[in-house]
């Protein structure tokens, strides 16, 4: 076992090489920031659905559009990651070349735009697979198709296959730390590999270039109106890449317990920690356009407007519908006819009455 541990530390410590646990850090810090800015627009989609809603609805492209300019700039500018820079490392294009380039060299485009991609890109359509996933399994649960449809069949094979497409993905990357915990790969992700690129601790004189850098953008003559405009955007990306380095050192905690607080593995403890009584009807409608959805007879479908058939409620708000007429409206439009309310397939639950 004493051999064994000082194999992996030899392997992990030797020179620039970073080790494994400061590689796994800076992936994961990416990874606890999004369902914390997730959660923040939640609240505030559900606290006024017609000012934020569309940040609710688009939240995954507005994100991946942020998060594509602050890559690019951490690329360009210290040709890392933002994670990367976050914990002292860069990437240098792979090679035998003794002389490594400085940190504010950039890497060549093309290792330059394939890592921007595989950064940004590949986890926004993982991402928009799981949730395809989610949504089909839901649909499985809930769709009123004929179960001997095609296109349920279809959705089920694909549903059946998913696991172990994803157990295969994720096996290669285990499989690849671990060839670098051993000391047999120099990368700790496929994703470097595809990219063309290693992971390298920042040296001195990389610390002593970013720094000159720094200083010989603020402190560079403007002579043109064009110039300044172009020192002024210079300035004010670098000011915000800045403000999130240093914030997010102070709040990475906070953020991962965000990521753990509204985890789907613990939604079930939350819920019993958070139990509240069954809340009032809302009372900020507008009461003219609610009194012109709701029908004057209880049996009647809001959205139909005939007698209910199959009643079925809504838990975010309330109000009944008939299954169909609230599968399809929830289905489409992900809120509540009638307050607006977020509201997703999940949430619809059958009414059942004395008679039946």
């Amino acid at each position: 076992m004493a051999e064994l541990g000082a194999h992996l530390t030899a392997a992990s410590a030797g020179g620039d090489r970073p080790s494994i646990f400061e590689a796994v850090a800076q992936d994961s810090l990416m990874a606890a920031l999004k369902p914390a800015l997730q959660h923040l627009v939640k609240v505030l989609a559900e606290s006024n659905p017609g000012r934020y809603g569309f940040l609710w609805h688009w939240f995954d492209e507005i994100y991946v559009l942020l998060d594509l300019l602050l890559q690019q700039h951490y690329l360009s500018r210290c040709s890392a990651s933002f994670s990367e820079n976050f914990y002292s490392l860069k990437r240098i294009p792979i090679g035998d070349c003794r002389q490594q380039p400085l940190a504010t060299a950039g890497l060549p485009k093309r290792q330059h735009w394939k890592s921007l991609l595989l950064l940004v890109l590949v986890p926004y359509l993982k991402g928009k697979l799981e949730k395809l996933v989610s949504s089909l399994r839901e649909e499985d649960e809930y769709s009123i198709h004929p179960p001997s449809s095609s296109w349920k069949r279809f959705y089920r094979a694909f549903l059946g296959a998913y696991p172990f497409v994803n157990m295969t993905w994720e096996g290669w990357f285990l499989v690849q730390q671990l060839c670098y915990i051993l000391g047999k790969a120099q990368h700790h992700s496929p994703m470097l590999r595809l990219a063309g690129v290693r992971l390298v601790r920042l040296t001195a004189e990389d610390i002593q270039a970013l720094e000159k850098k720094l200083v010989g953008a603020t402190s560079s003559q403007t002579p043109s109106i064009k110039t300044q405009v172009q020192s002024a955007v210079r300035k004010a990306l670098g000011g915000i890449a800045f403000s999130l380095s240093s914030g997010l050192s102070v709040s990475v905690f906070f953020l991962q317990f965000l990521d753990w607080w509204y985890s789907s593995e613990n939604q079930e403890a939350i819920k019993s920690l958070t139990a509240l009584p069954t809340p009032p009807p809302p009372v900020h409608l507008d009461h003219g356009a609610s009194s012109a959805l709701l029908p004057k007879l209880k049996t009647v479908c809001p959205l139909c407007r005939k007698i209910r058939v199959n009643a079925t409620a809504l838990s975010t708000s309330g109000f009944v519908f008939c299954y169909r007429c609230a599968y399809s409206y929830v289905k489409a439009h992900q809120r509540c006819p009638i307050t607006g309310y977020a509201t997703e397939l999940q949430h619809l639950v059958k009414l059942y009455s004395p008679e039946s």
